[in-house]
């Protein structure tokens, strides 16, 4: 039997935290920051984690589960 391939797209946007959570970063703070305001530049530089069902998902293709 094969080993089984992390997905490329997941490893570089998600990752994992000590107690198994999945972490994401925000939307919205790439470019075009010059109009957004500072507090809403710096919320959306934390990280965010997923959701249940997506955190599910995501484990999966991190080859975690």
């Amino acid at each position: 039997m094969p080993k089984q391939k992390t997905h490329s797209g997941a490893k570089k946007r998600l990752r994992l935290t000590g107690s198994g959570k999945v972490m994401r970063e925000r939307v919205n703070n790439r470019h075009l920051a010059e109009h957004k305001s500072s507090r809403r530049k710096r919320r959306l530089s934390m990280d965010q984690t997923l959701t249940k069902g997506d955190a599910a998902k995501a484990l999966k293709l991190l080859g975690k589960r």
